[in-house]
């Protein structure tokens, strides 16, 4: 009876581990994203008051803080789909 007490203690454990790191996951994808998306508007509005060809330079950084804010929304979409319910 001990047995089936204890493998039905850690089963449980591992379950809930495993959540919480997909909750981890979700959080600090999340966040990334939007430090990027700041980072994104910091650049747009940068280049807003700058001359060619600063200007051209200052746009492309922020479509690339454009397309990793868009990556890692997707990560956090993604893990938090597996997170049991």
């Amino acid at each position: 009876m001990k047995i089936q007490i204890a493998a039905a203690c850690m089963a449980a454990l591992v379950i809930s581990t495993g959540a919480m790191a997909q909750v981890g996951t979700t959080v600090k994808e999340g966040a990334k994203a939007t430090a990027e998306k700041s980072k994104e508007v910091g650049d747009n509005i940068k280049a807003s008051g700058q001359s060619q060809p600063d200007k051209t330079v200052t746009k492309a950084k922020a479509k690339v803080h454009h397309a990793k804010a868009n990556h890692h929304a997707g990560e956090a979409k993604d893990a938090g789909k597996d997170i049991p319910k």
